[in-house]
């Protein structure tokens, strides 16, 4: 089987296009005057996938494709993902999650850091600065707090990155003990830093808060299911992580938006790859937000 290396090689000049074409570029539009007039991003409690469902948003001065969490080289979305970074030309790139790294080749660095690593892959061949989407946890976790118990929100971050390494990394036993370890350290300056109490400061502490949402569970055991901004906790046994989800993922949309526009009023030309279900819940308010009609999408 030809490789995604190879095959970028052989079709340099056959690239295939995303769904919605990128070639036909309209003229840059001012930024919106008074963003706080825009709407807010939408509520995925209320938000129902359609058939007709856009999942990028293009026009001359931003690109955003909506991606499916993917680490498979052979998956066609990234020829898409490259055809489209080719045709636009940014300026900047904006990837999901923090920096997690690259590897020495195309495929090895989808297989090891999915979609996020390939972006910035793609932007270290161009020489274009790639910069993370997402707001500071201090921040994540300040907003959250308003809505939710400090043990609750520090069970959601702890748990949910517990999850990923177990099922995306691989990781079990002491390994992934030692990591949930340095993690929760570190989430220890953070929460004393913004002033939270600290209720979760070993591995240990985190054992016995999670009985108290899962009696008789180990936190190792967490179900992935549980951590999706649209599941719904009383069918998924996820108690409030669902809920809390939903609402961190409210708090990155108004982030993203507030990103983008500004790099949009600065002159830059941003590319973004993000997980496909932001797009539409961020659209109305980014449309408004850089001066776009509807027509423009």
């Amino acid at each position: 089987m030809t490789s995604l290396d190879e095959k970028r090689n052989l079709s340099a000049m056959f690239r295939p296009r995303v769904a919605v074409a990128l070639a036909i570029l309209i003229s840059p539009v001012p930024l919106h005057a008074a963003q706080s007039d825009c709407p807010d991003v939408l509520d995925y409690a209320e938000w129902q996938e359609s058939r007709a469902q856009q999942w990028n948003f293009q026009s001359s001065a931003l690109s955003i494709v909506g991606a499916r969490h993917s680490r498979d080289p052979a998956d066609g979305q990234f020829a898409e993902i490259d055809a489209a970074i080719e045709d636009f030309r940014p300026t900047v790139v904006f990837y999901e999650g923090p920096d997690r790294g690259m590897a020495a080749t195309v495929s090895e660095t989808i297989a090891d850091f999915g979609e996020s690593g390939f972006l910035r892959y793609l932007a270290r061949e161009r020489g274009v600065p790639a910069r993370s989407l997402e707001p500071s946890p201090a921040d994540q976790m300040k907003e959250l707090q308003s809505r939710f118990p400090v043990h609750e929100i520090l069970l959601f971050f702890t748990l949910r990155e517990a999850v990923r390494l177990r099922d995306r990394e691989g990781l079990s036993g002491a390994k992934l003990d030692a990591r949930i370890g340095a993690l929760l350290e570190s989430m220890r300056s953070l929460a004393a830093a913004i002033g939270l109490d600290q209720s979760i400061g070993s591995v240990a502490d985190l054992q016995q808060q999670s009985e108290r949402l899962w009696p008789g569970r180990r936190w190792q055991d967490a179900e992935a299911r549980w951590f999706s901004p649209t599941a719904d906790d009383e069918e998924t046994g996820g108690v409030v992580m669902g809920a809390i989800n939903r609402a961190d993922s409210s708090i990155r949309d108004r982030h993203f938006v507030r990103l983008l526009a500004e790099a949009v009023r600065a002159g830059e030309r941003p590319f973004v790859v993000v997980g496909r279900n932001h797009v539409p819940m961020i659209a109305p308010a980014l449309t408004c937000a850089v001066g776009m009609t509807a027509g423009e999408r």
